[in-house]
């Protein structure tokens, strides 16, 4: 394998990828995580320090190619897509977080850590340390991850993630789903787990380095990212269709679904929808990197514009995929159509938060000189 310096840019690295990926798409689904080996290889690719620091091993990436990344790898599974997202932005931590820390879980191409949303979770500060207990839940990767983050927020201190080894915390089988199944997001738990202060940041604190990605709030990155794999799914399935298309006849019909004028109608207005919303991410995106870059900060209005162009993208891509599922007939039903699990794929994707339909409020309001009340932005 090529050492890192010598590789070939991200993008074309994970090109290299797809066709394996692809076809590991039913293990993928079948074991609810990506096989061991081919996330072992992606891992050494460094394409899960993408937006890590370079001084740590990672990539630092320009931010409008990144996103091209993430539609390239989710173009061939969505899962995949979902969890390399998910890894590369949670992993900005390591602007924030004291270099001995960050280089303890990202300083090495093996380096990943999973998180989630805690539930009656409480941190009790100890000597030289805390006590953690609590639950966690929805930490897509954590089953090929090595380190495990727990948040835990508190009125009466800064919310704060505490770092653990994987292997000494318990994962919970929880990931009974028909779409993602492959992200294997359990949760996991543990009760009075002690974690040395050193293992422990706060998440108030402004990033230590003045990489530009780090200027981004987080959410905003997770947003535009998973609206990328929103929008990779899309394509797929549009391009699954377009290919069962040239030789499925429906019942009692003459016509090929390419030959029938309402597909061909249906496939323009799917075509044309993925197409709208894939330029307004990728302009907006490009925008306002470029004043990000130029600034050395984001404005509230551009927080507003990423946050209507992720969530939008995702939306967007959930109705592509509707038209072209309708299109196939008893065909989409299948699991041996591809078609089917992009189906259950993007019908999940519009259910995590950053595909709420509550942001178009959001940002509607900011437009009409409201103060928006809800809403990640």
């Amino acid at each position: 394998m090529k050492q890192l310096a010598d590789a070939p840019a991200p993008l074309h690295r994970a090109r290299d990828f797809y066709s394996q990926i692809a076809a590991a798409g039913d293990a993928i689904d079948a074991e609810r995580e990506i096989p061991s080996d081919l996330i072992g290889d992606m891992k050494h690719a460094n394409l899960l320090r993408l937006l890590v620091p370079k001084h740590l091993g990672g990539e630092q990436m320009d931010w409008y190619e990144y996103l091209e990344v993430i539609f390239t790898i989710a173009h061939a599974d969505g899962s995949v897509g979902w969890c390399i997202n998910q890894g590369n932005v949670f992993a900005t931590n390591a602007a924030r977080e004291p270099t001995s820390l960050a280089r303890e879980i990202w300083g090495v191409p093996e380096g990943s850590c999973g998180n989630g949303p805690p539930i009656n979770a409480s941190s009790k500060s100890t000597a030289n340390g805390y006590s953690l207990s609590g639950k966690w839940i929805f930490s897509s990767g954590c089953r090929h991850a090595n380190w495990l983050a727990a948040l835990v927020t508190s009125p009466n201190h800064p919310p704060r993630l505490h770092f653990m080894p994987k292997n000494e915390i318990e994962l919970i089988d929880n990931w009974q789903v028909r779409g993602l199944r492959g992200t294997g997001s359990f949760g996991f738990s543990c009760e009075d787990y002690f974690v040395p202060k050193e293992r422990v940041m706060r998440m108030d604190l402004p990033p230590s380095h003045d990489g530009a990605i780090y200027k981004i709030p987080q959410s905003l990155l997770f947003a535009c990212g998973f609206g990328c794999v929103a929008l990779g799914v899309a394509r797929a399935a549009v391009d699954s269709v377009i290919e069962l298309s040239q030789t499925k006849k429906p019942q009692f019909g003459k016509l090929t679904l390419a030959q029938d004028p309402v597909v061909q109608s249906k496939i323009g207005m799917a075509e044309g929808l993925f197409g709208g919303a894939k330029a307004f991410l990728y302009e907006t995106v490009a925008e306002v990197w470029e004043s990000v870059q130029h600034n050395g900060e984001i404005s509230v209005d551009d927080r507003l514009r990423l946050r209507l162009a992720g969530t939008h993208a995702i939306r967007q891509s959930a109705g592509v995929v509707d038209i072209v599922y309708n299109l196939t007939g008893s065909n989409a039903i299948f699991e041996s159509t591809k078609i089917q699990r992009k189906f259950q794929d993007i019908h999940v994707i519009t259910q995590q938060v950053q595909g709420r339909e509550a942001h178009y409020q959001t940002v509607g309001a900011h437009l009409l000189g409201e103060v928006p009340d809800g809403g990640v932005y």
